[in-house]
């Protein structure tokens, strides 16, 4: 058996980035060959990738992507088991590698875009990272005729793409920005659903004010608060978060454009993330040794 140098393992880390004792068992089973090290890593990265596949992944980033002319944009979620990690720049290369392969298929169908060289991409920075790592979900969202799709994303964690007929770019990541900051319910009043509306009309029913109300004056107050519950969830009768003295509506009319929809990915949200006891990890550890 050949002896492994340590120039050799520099190399194979630096061509890998894997640690340093993984490196040298490559090594070692290669007889020192490194191209070969590097075939049976890469085979490898596989088994591992399934092996981490049961650990929650709750944090990560959203990442969008906007055509150039605002026909149409991509979101997509993708998510690590830290927060350290989804600031690794390995991490953040892979998300720009997987939001790229989403723009170019128009597609978000996750396991049709994600099948071939985006998987291999993600197990060989399972391998690489030791996290779990997980594409979650995607949009693609359609600018309707005449209108365009904007973008903001807040802090990688938050990220929202937004449609309007006619306005500006500038006007369609305003919006968006807004989204992000308030989280609005839905995009117009029309958009709540009935059962939501249902269900906050019993809540107003059943306040103390109401009882013993003739059904007329009730009902009149009900609508009223109704009325309240709209404007305050729908995104178009918001105060605009740049200017309270404006609505968004009044906002993107004075660009000449209209609120359609918005779509909002936040990361984790959703995931039942691990609670962990720390002073029970500590003893178990401590256990082991």
């Amino acid at each position: 058996m050949a002896a492994i140098s340590a120039s050799q393992v520099k190399e194979l880390r630096e061509r890998t980035g894997l640690g340093m004792m993984e490196c040298k068992k490559a090594l070692t089973e290669t007889d020192g060959d490194i191209d070969v090290a590097i075939e049976n890593l890469r085979k490898n990265s596989g088994l591992k990738a399934a092996k981490k596949a049961d650990r929650i992944a709750a944090e990560g980033v959203v990442v969008t992507r906007v055509a150039e002319d605002g026909s149409y944009g991509v979101m997509v979620e993708i998510n690590s088991e830290t927060d350290f990690v989804a600031r690794d720049d390995n991490f953040i290369s892979f998300a720009d590698k997987i939001v790229s392969g989403f723009f170019a298929a128009k597609n978000e169908d996750v396991a049709a875009v994600m099948a071939g060289d985006l998987e291999t991409a993600r197990e060989q920075l399972v391998q690489k990272i030791g996290e779990n790592i997980g594409v979650r979900r995607a949009v693609v969202v359609n600018a309707v005729e005449g209108g365009l799709v904007g973008e903001y994303v807040h802090g990688g964690r938050i990220g929202v793409l937004t449609v309007l007929t006619g306005g500006t770019a500038a006007v369609a990541k305003d919006v968006a920005m807004h989204v992000a900051a308030i989280n609005p319910a839905v995009a117009l009043p029309a958009d709540m659903p009935q059962e939501q509306l249902d269900q906050e009309k019993a809540i107003i029913l059943a306040q103390p004010d109401m009882a013993g109300k003739p059904e007329q004056i009730a009902e009149k107050m009900v609508q009223g608060r109704l009325k309240k519950y709209l404007a305050e969830n729908s995104l178009t009768e918001q105060p605009f978060v740049k200017d309270p003295n404006q609505t968004v509506a009044e906002f993107v009319k004075a660009a000449g454009g209209e609120v359609v929809s918005f779509t909002r990915f936040e990361v984790g949200e959703g995931i039942e993330k691990e609670e962990v006891d720390f002073a029970k990890e500590v003893m178990e550890q401590a256990g082991r040794r």
